[in-house]
């Protein structure tokens, strides 16, 4: 199993297993840009935050497979770092030979959990919230997806510390008493 290293640069695919339509390959960590743009049939290093670009992801000089590629610098991503995002076909052979063209240019495999490891680590998300993205992503009902949602966005968080506040401001009157 693999465990957080910050220096690593980490890929996955990021929607269901198996064969669909379109499938998401995240990748994350200070290579991240780098190591996409090796495989990319354009150059994406000085892209801008949150565009998307249309080529091709190659295997030398082979064609894998016609992309889209969604670029999110340092801060402004999920994670806190430099991430790119793979839109592709779902063929579970273009799936696992990008994964292998990424493993080849310096990334590993992420462990289960570890965006939003990262995203906490980074200070993206909170405790309360980086818990939510698990139940987020379980939900079954409508409640259970509002519930998760709504912890995601810090409603839990921010009624902790609308807690905490009055806690301190109480502590202080009775220091003053």
């Amino acid at each position: 199993m693999n465990y957080f290293n910050p220096e690593d640069t980490i890929c996955a695919i990021t929607t269901g297993g198996g064969m669909s339509a379109i499938a998401a390959i995240r990748i994350s960590g200070a290579k991240a840009i780098n190591s996409t743009n090796s495989i990319f049939s354009k150059d994406i290093r000085d892209a801008k935050s949150h565009t998307i670009h249309f080529g091709t992801i190659l295997d030398n000089t082979d064609v894998v497979d016609e992309v889209l590629i969604s670029i999110f610098k340092g801060e402004k991503s999920f994670t806190g770092e430099e991430s790119v995002e793979i839109s592709c076909h779902g063929s579970v052979y273009i799936q696992n030979k990008i994964i292998q063209l990424l493993i080849g240019k310096g990334c590993r495999t992420a462990s289960a959990g570890e965006f939003t490891m990262r995203a906490f680590k980074n200070g993206k998300l909170d405790l309360s919230q980086a818990e939510s993205v698990a139940d987020l992503i379980a939900s079954e009902s409508e409640a259970a997806h509002q519930t998760a949602l709504r912890q995601l966005r810090g409603g839990f968080s921010s009624k902790l510390q609308n807690l905490r506040t009055k806690l301190i401001d109480f502590a202080s009157l009775i220091e003053l008493e």
